[in-house]
């Protein structure tokens, strides 16, 4: 397929408007929009370029009009919308989490799986081109034995009891806000770069404010400001995570270092634009562009030449073009598909197990079952909360 592939973007928001930029980068339409009225989705069209605006998210994905659904909704609404998409036979891009229960997940990696469309979630964090150095290193055994993988992802946009959306309301944004939302980027920008699994944790949640202000009265929150992990993985190596949205001055700070016994390397989102290698004979800095990477598989992310900085859009648009790729027939290594939206549910639902049982839980392999972990009777392990 050649043709100009045409996107139906569900959602007017912050998200909405990123895949919009994403798509009209990459040479795509953005032929309808949806938002929750027939008037924000009229206000969205003119504002982010799209052809017209769709009366219902369900006219979207039926339109004919529409090759690639985009869902930017609230968490609690993509399994229902992606299960239509796929249905309607289109491709699909949701964005995290897949769903707000495992179940959920599950099945829509099994209706994607089967459905000979591209479903893709939107891990971002993989396209940054020091990661693919990082990864592109690893992979040929620079680091040695991987042994210690730590980091944090930080934020401060809940940094106030006054500060609230949807997502603090476990209704719409589900049980796991903090882990949910970021912990899960970590945790598979961990698994892509290095190839381990996180194959057993032991977690904790908290809160910086037991009650937030919504509509300008306190209510009580049921959602995790914060959650820190202690992990294992298949092949060996021990972990840590620290997640937070709660961290004064820090924007979005997703940082690692994944050490190894010969070098170890390291990556800040807030300074994206280097890759940190360490040697016990000295450190290097490795500037992203492609004359000062080392590798074809990070260079192809790099398209301006080092010094002229890689962002979070730049990332989200080459994500973009993976996915139209991939839409087109092209075979795009290291795209994140529903099985990656999954294995980030496999591991959300450990994290609350864990917090739940105050104990060390297993996290089984994307292709098994449900966890085996300890839970009680009477609630399902996503509805439960510390």
């Amino acid at each position: 397929m050649t043709r100009t592939l045409r996107a139906g973007i569900i959602g007017t928001g912050f998200m909405g408007a990123v895949h919009a930029h994403a798509v009209r980068a990459n040479g795509g339409i953005v032929s309808e929009i949806s938002g929750r009225t027939p008037e924000s989705a009229a206000d969205a069209a003119i504002r982010l370029h799209a052809l017209e605006a769709a009366p219902s998210p369900e006219a979207l994905i039926d339109s004919d009009q529409v090759d690639v659904v985009h869902i930017c909704t609230p968490n609690a609404t993509h399994a229902a919308l992606a299960k239509r998409a796929i249905a309607a036979g289109k491709h699909v891009v949701c964005e995290k989490p897949l769903a707000t229960t495992l179940e959920d997940a599950q099945k829509l990696r099994d209706l994607a799986d089967g459905a000979g469309t591209v479903a893709a979630v939107p891990f971002v964090y993989r396209f940054y081109p020091a990661v693919r150095e990082a990864r592109a290193r690893i992979a040929r055994g620079e680091a040695g034995n991987l042994w210690l993988l730590h980091g944090s992802y930080l934020q401060d946009w809940l940094a106030s009891s006054d500060a609230t959306n949807w997502r603090v309301d476990p209704a719409a944004g589900g049980t796991s806000r903090a882990f949910g939302d970021i912990g899960v980027h970590w945790c598979d920008l961990m698994e892509f770069a290095t190839g381990h699994r996180i194959s057993r944790l032991v977690a904790r949640t908290s809160r910086a404010f037991a009650q937030r202000a919504s509509k300008g009265v306190m209510r009580d929150v049921g959602t995790e400001d914060g959650a820190a992990l202690l992990f294992e993985t298949d092949r060996g190596a021990t972990g840590s995570l620290v997640v937070s949205q709660v961290t004064p001055g820090r924007k979005n700070r997703l940082w690692f270092s994944f050490d190894g016994t010969e070098e170890s390397f390291s990556f800040n989102q807030e300074q994206p634009d280097t890759l940190w290698v360490g040697g016990s004979r000295g450190s290097i800095r490795v500037p992203s562009g492609p004359d000062t990477l080392s590798y074809p598989e990070s260079q192809r992310y790099a398209r301006l030449p080092a010094g002229h900085p890689h962002g979070y859009q730049d990332s989200f648009n080459a994500f973009i073009a993976d996915v139209y790729a991939a839409a087109r027939g092209e075979s795009i290594d290291g795209l994140p598909t529903f099985r990656d939206g999954l294995r980030a549910a496999q591991i959300t639902q450990a994290v609350l197990d864990s917090t739940a049982t105050n104990a060390w839980v297993d996290v089984p392999d994307i292709d098994a079952g449900l966890p085996l972990s300890a839970r009680t009777p009477d609630q399902p392990a996503l509805e439960r909360q510390s």
